[in-house]
């Protein structure tokens, strides 16, 4: 199913299938799609929320990241939740590994690997699996199995790694040997195992929503594999979004004119990108918006790790904007990045960019309000501004929807 709504008869079918879409003025280029980490620091929020504050989310929210099994007695109030799940991750007092030792891979000297991540005193927490084990494989499908039979609506798939992803006990990477030959796994066979994985696990759910959180950086543009593990979700979710530290300037291969390349060629292959946006500061979270902005074709979703700012009390205005339907795509300007909507612009400064001095016309305003005046961008910085829609049913509705009063101007 295509991701790129272009005609009124199109978007009539997008809206039978995806039950969470009520208007075509929801699938507009410029209405921010917000996707919320409900993760455990989120469960004061849906451990007991009255009706109002079920209602907020589920118009709020388009996606919620939730997990199993505190989630699954909430899906009567909040039906768009994807549930997390590991590609390759078994937990030591797992059932499972009891079972199946033998689905963790190990060393030449038979020590069992893990995921390189919260590694400490010689011991991560979790085993790296075997993902060229076709009974591991066909046990993780039927786990997700029991899972959408509750009600979820996606899976959310963490470490879809298409790079060494595997270590010791201090998480120092470590080749693990391929049980099927007795030999050191090669790089191209890890991919292999991976790109046939999520092939299997597309085949086995062709109705819900996938979602890949995928390392953008790890192969080649042009590596079919790459677009095999693409092409096997609906959305790939990109960790730290656009403000990540690590975007450079230029065009190598961690610049962020290489990040946005990336996302034309998710786009290319009809499906959607989340900018998962790993922010601290109002300058950061401002340069994550405006990039959604310039990406967005209608179906692609913005995140925050910031609960200060994403949470039913302190929800940003930012995140509630509807700047209408796109009149531009991102283009060149004055040393920027830029996109027009029916009802306003982002100007996105890249890293290494020179300072601009800016005097918008009367008319536009920022998300607080005030008129936009002189503007400075220096380099990773951005702005988002506002400007009367030529008319409400031309602009795709409000400029933004609901939220709370306690939002600060930005």
């Amino acid at each position: 199913m295509s991701m790129r709504y272009r005609t009124a008869s199109v978007l009539a079918v997008a809206l039978a299938l995806l039950g969470g879409i009520s208007s075509a003025e929801d699938v507009s280029e410029g209405r921010v799609r917000f996707y919320n980490i409900a993760d455990s620091d989120f469960d004061r929020y849906s451990k007991a929320p009255g009706d109002s504050e079920q209602q907020w989310m589920r118009e709020t929210y388009i996606r919620m990241q939730t997990y199993t099994p505190y989630f699954d007695r909430r899906l009567d109030w909040y039906p768009n939740a994807w549930v997390y799940k590991d590609s390759y991750s078994i937990k030591p007092h797992w059932q499972i590994f009891r079972e199946h030792p033998e689905w963790v891979l190990r060393d030449a000297d038979g020590n069992m690997l893990f995921i390189p991540w919260g590694c400490r005193d010689g011991s991560c927490p979790q085993y790296a699996a075997d993902l060229g084990n076709p009974a591991f494989r066909a046990n993780w499908i039927a786990e997700a199995k029991r899972l959408v039979e509750l009600g979820y609506r996606g899976i959310w798939v963490d470490d879809v790694n298409l790079t060494w992803r595997v270590s010791d006990g201090d998480g120092e990477h470590v080749r693990p040997i391929n049980p099927r030959t007795g030999e050191p796994m090669t790089l191209p066979e890890w991919r292999e195992n991976f790109a046939v994985f999520m092939e299997e696990i597309r085949a086995a759910f062709p109705a819900i929503e996938i979602a890949h959180n995928s390392i953008w950086y790890a192969v080649p543009f042009d590596d079919p594999v790459l677009t095999r593990q693409i092409d096997a979700a609906d959305f790939i979710n990109l960790e730290r979004g656009a403000s990540d530290p690590g975007l450079t300037d230029g065009d190598g291969k961690w610049s962020f004119e290489r990040f946005l390349a990336f996302i034309d060629l998710v786009q290319s292959r009809d499906r959607a990108a989340v900018l998962m946006d790993y922010g601290k500061t109002p300058a950061q979270r401002m340069f994550g918006l405006a990039a959604w902005f310039l990406i967005s074709r209608g179906q692609d979703m913005i995140a925050s790790n910031q609960l200060e700012w994403s949470a039913p009390d302190a929800f940003w205005r930012g995140y509630a904007l509807d700047l209408g339907p796109a009149t531009s795509e991102r283009f060149r300007w004055r040393g920027m990045w830029r996109r027009d909507f029916r009802c306003g612009t982002a100007l996105l400064n890249p890293p290494g960019g020179w300072t601009q001095q800016l005097s918008m016309p009367s008319g536009y305003r920022r998300i607080g309000g005030e008129p936009a005046g002189n503007l400075r961008v220096k380099g990773r910085e951005a702005v988002v501004l506002l400007r009367d829609c030529e008319s409400a049913s031309d602009a795709g509705g409000a400029q933004s929807r609901s939220a709370p009063s306690n939002s600060e101007p930005q």
